[in-house]
């Protein structure tokens, strides 16, 4: 058990809304930049390999591939410097780590898009089915 003081200075330093996404989806991540006195957000685009750590010390690794070399990137997730992650593509997985990409070329490092469950279409069915009857009692 931690003490709750600790808890409470880390809890400052956490982020207000929590990134979304999971090991497998690949996603683009903003990175602040600052070049003199401008700053600017960067995109970094691959798949999340990883995630560790807990608290302030959390982050995810992130490869992709650039002139056919393999780059990855360490983010905290509770970073100034993450100005957000937006998941592109969901990926299929069943491992915590996906270190095995490392070695795979070509298609054979294409993860399988994970697909929606039923019970998530079928909540997106009957919300555009409400809409639809509110905008018609509404005309």
């Amino acid at each position: 058990m931690r003490n709750r003081m600790i808890q409470a200075v880390e809890a400052q330093h956490h982020r207000k809304n929590p990134l979304e996404f999971e090991i497998g989806d690949t996603v683009n991540v903003g990175v602040r930049i600052v070049e003199g006195g401008k700053e600017r957000v960067q995109p970094f685009i691959g798949v999340v390999i990883g995630r560790r750590g807990s608290g302030p010390n959390e982050t995810f690794t992130v490869r992709r591939i650039v002139n056919n070399e393999g780059v990855e990137r360490i983010f905290p997730v509770h970073s100034p410097s993450v100005a957000g992650v937006e998941v592109v593509r969901r990926g299929k997985v069943r491992r915590a780590k996906l270190y095995f990409l490392r070695q795979r070329v070509g298609k054979a490092r294409k993860l399988r898009e994970r697909r929606e469950q039923a019970s998530e279409r079928k909540d997106a069915a009957e919300d555009q089915a409400r809409e639809s009857q509110l905008a018609g009692a509404a005309s």
